[in-house]
């Protein structure tokens, strides 16, 4: 009996290859692949198919050749499909991985979260001067008439 180790072929082909690609034969017409990369990259499944075909029409048989070996390196999506979220800076959300969308460098990371720090301390700082101001004890005096 053979003993898979944690990143087989198998294992990292039924994960989506850590990138959430699979198939997806409920959309699909043959096996699946062009509607498993519409959804991993959020387009309509007839644009996929669009440039498959157009694919065969140029390139001959590698599109072909590329198509068979989607369906043989890309898992069918079931149930039991794990998807693999990350924490999306700028949306603030955790979205699916794609492929080509990577996160920021991290001294970028590190500037946008000093730069939303640098305006929330100003932000205090000018609620703390309005509460220690002569304006604030006035609006608040006429408040409690």
């Amino acid at each position: 009996m053979k003993k898979h180790r944690k990143y087989s072929f198998h294992s990292r082909k039924q994960q989506g290859w850590g990138l959430n690609l699979y198939r997806n034969k409920d959309e699909g017409y043959i096996a699946g692949v062009c509607s498993g990369l519409a959804e991993h990259f959020d387009v309509d499944n007839w644009i996929v198919r669009l440039i498959f075909i157009a694919g065969l029409i140029f390139l001959n048989n590698l599109a072909l050749f590329a198509y068979v070996a989607a369906w043989i390196l890309l898992a069918e999506r079931d149930e039991n499909s794990e998807t693999t979220y990350e924490y999306d800076e700028v949306r603030h959300r955790s979205a699916p991985k794609k492929m080509f969308k990577y996160s920021d460098d991290s001294s970028i990371r590190l500037k946008r979260a000093s730069d939303r720090l640098k305006k929330a301390v100003s932000r205090v700082e000018n609620m703390e001067r309005y509460v220690t101001s002569r304006k604030f004890k006035l609006d608040k005096e006429f408040a409690d008439i």
